[in-house]
């Protein structure tokens, strides 16, 4: 079955040149033009990812952003004005999986959804990977639930891939570069600081449950989940 992708996008023409783009790879594309209206249409309906355009009449793409993430877990690429990187950032600590600078090449657009629903579809795959603890974290991904001292930890996909990665590696460094290939699907590139937001997003969730200074940065590198000694 081919993979559902909603476009949320008031550029009516770009909606149609990167629907006919991407059904010719195999995808099956959706659009909606209106912030209010893409709320109302995820009501009742389901994809594999969204492509979030961050300028949209009526509601903002960061308000639509922020209401999804209150109870949906869809992967979020979103488009953003080149060179703006406060909407990136942003969106980013709001639950973003990934962002693209406008005007957007279809190709690069085509490979980063592919990156995205390589990760889902991995993790799918790998239901009866083994559970992860580290101390009082816990990782399961049979179900992609996490917690710290019992209480759960609630992570979008690329953060929970990254908690992943680091848990995966407690107690060793891991460099930027692993944990953007293995957690978000492609290379770091220059100046993207994905990865440090996404972990920022991590360390306050742990800390929010009783786990303070559980990834440290190690500058220059990467980061490191913090082991306790003994363990």
């Amino acid at each position: 079955m081919d993979q559902r992708i909603l476009i949320i996008d008031d550029d009516q023409e770009l909606c149609a040149l990167l629907r006919e783009y991407l059904e010719l790879e195999g995808f099956s594309i959706s659009a909606v033009h209106d912030g209010l209206q893409a709320i109302s249409h995820l009501e009742n309906n389901q994809y594999d990812a969204i492509v979030l355009d961050i300028m949209l009449p009526s509601m903002q793409g960061l308000d639509v952003l922020r209401k999804l993430r209150t109870g949906c877990d869809t992967p979020v690429l979103m488009l953003t004005a080149k060179g703006d990187e406060t909407d990136r950032i942003v969106g980013l600590e709001m639950g973003a999986d990934d962002y693209l600078p406008k005007p957007c090449n279809p190709r690069e657009l085509t490979a980063r959804l592919r990156a995205i629903l390589r990760r889902t579809n991995a993790a799918a795959e790998h239901s009866a990977s083994r559970e992860l603890q580290v101390d009082s974290t816990r990782l399961n991904p049979a179900d992609r639930s996490a917690s710290h001292n019992g209480q759960e930890l609630d992570l979008t996909s690329a953060e929970f891939n990254l908690l992943q990665v680091l848990l995966s590696h407690a107690g060793e460094v891991v460099d930027k570069d692993t944990l953007s290939q293995q957690a978000l699907g492609r290379a770091l590139a220059a100046y993207d600081r994905s990865v440090d937001v996404h972990i920022s997003k991590i360390r306050k969730k742990l800390a929010g449950c009783g786990g303070e200074n559980l990834i440290v940065s190690i500058r220059g590198i990467g980061y490191q989940f913090a082991v306790s000694p003994g363990s």
